[in-house]
């Protein structure tokens, strides 16, 4: 996997597809008394995903999770398409594409373990968390210096922005004013 090839693929993302435990969440489980099951996200990572969709980039979360909580954060930070339950991965891949008309190497989807895998293999530019299993780092065209649940969505985002001209494009043109 060259350094290069990656970057390249950069340039033709329009859309971010994420997986949530492990790439948004470190993957732990805190379980309350009541047995509500809680995770902890990075907030780097939403101001990252705000970002992306005030630049019109697509964002879609499709996880095996049904954590109504992670839903509530996603929504609150303007992402629409939130799938959860996800046991067959590919098919809200299709369901997404045909939707929304978007090409599979326009794509960039984040995943760390083999639940990720069929979906990754389809897409123009698949990534992983730094603590990814080996299986998907083996698929992956970038890994991420980042863990899962500690920046690796804003690394990703952050890198398609930078090359698209978008990240801190609003903070330059307010300087300039």
């Amino acid at each position: 996997m060259s350094d290069k090839s990656y970057k390249e693929h950069l340039k033709e993302i329009t859309t971010f597809i994420f997986d949530v435990d492990g790439v948004m969440t470190d993957g732990s489980l805190l379980i309350n008394t009541q047995g509500e099951m809680l995770r902890s996200m990075n907030v780097k990572d939403g101001y990252a995903i705000k970002t992306a969709l005030n630049h019109n980039f697509n964002i879609c979360i499709i996880s095996g999770g049904t954590n109504e909580g992670v839903r509530s954060r996603l929504q609150a930070l303007g992402v629409t398409d939130i799938h959860l339950g996800a046991h067959s991965k590919i098919d809200f891949l299709n369901d997404y594409t045909q939707k929304y008309n978007v090409k599979p190497e326009n794509i960039l989807y984040m995943g760390d373990d083999i639940p990720d895998y069929p979906v990754m293999k389809l897409v123009g530019l698949p990534c992983c968390p730094q603590d990814a299993v080996k299986e998907i780092k083996e698929i992956s065209k970038y890994v991420s210096h980042k863990k899962g649940g500690k920046g690796c969505v804003r690394d990703v985002i952050e890198q398609v922005l930078k090359v698209h001209g978008k990240w801190m494009q609003d903070f330059d043109a307010a300087l300039k004013d």
